[in-house]
């Protein structure tokens, strides 16, 4: 049963993410992150990882995604500001087939790993007390960094509206 259900939520997971490339509306973009975001936060209660469930429900598919969906609405992207992209479906494909060795390669290694009674996490996988020890010591510095750059990203996306506010198109 709980390989059916490692399937099902890779499959969403994927399929979120395939979602995100192939749709031109911004919104259904975000709709397709949220379907990965929360296929993971799936696999995640798998490996009873369950901190980083936890994270992974309020922090990225609770609050990031309100905020994406926010400063989305908040820019009211038409079809007509959006970029053309003729070659689009060819650049998917091309890079599908580019990633279709790459795939069979690591099916082969994890074929080839031997088989053991060991558990496939380690003890303390994903709790609270070692997710917080290796952030806040070997990775204190990016964990800063991505928070200023999602802070820039967001005034630069109010920015951005205010320019266009300015140039006369309304949001009604």
């Amino acid at each position: 049963m709980i390989d059916f259900v490692f399937l099902a939520l890779s499959f969403f997971a994927v399929g979120g993410g395939v979602a995100m490339l192939i749709n031109n509306n911004p919104i259904y973009c975000a709709l397709g992150l949220l379907i990965s975001v929360l296929s993971v936060a799936g696999l995640f209660a798998l490996l009873s990882a369950t901190f980083m469930f936890m994270v992974q429900i309020i922090v990225y598919a609770g609050a990031i995604m309100t905020i994406i969906l926010f400063i989305l609405m908040f820019l009211n992207i038409k079809e007509e500001d959006l970029p053309h992209e003729p070659k689009k479906n060819i650049l998917i494909t091309m890079g599908v087939i580019l990633m279709i060795p790459i795939n069979l390669l690591i099916l082969e290694g994890v074929a080839r790993l031997p088989d053991s009674d060991m558990s496939i996490v380690e003890e303390g996988f994903g709790g609270i007390k070692e997710l917080g020890m290796k952030l806040y010591t070997e990775w204190l510095l990016p964990f800063e960094l991505i928070s200023i750059l999602l802070l820039v990203a967001l005034i630069g996306a109010v920015v951005l509206a205010k320019k266009r506010e300015k140039r006369g198109t309304s949001y009604d």
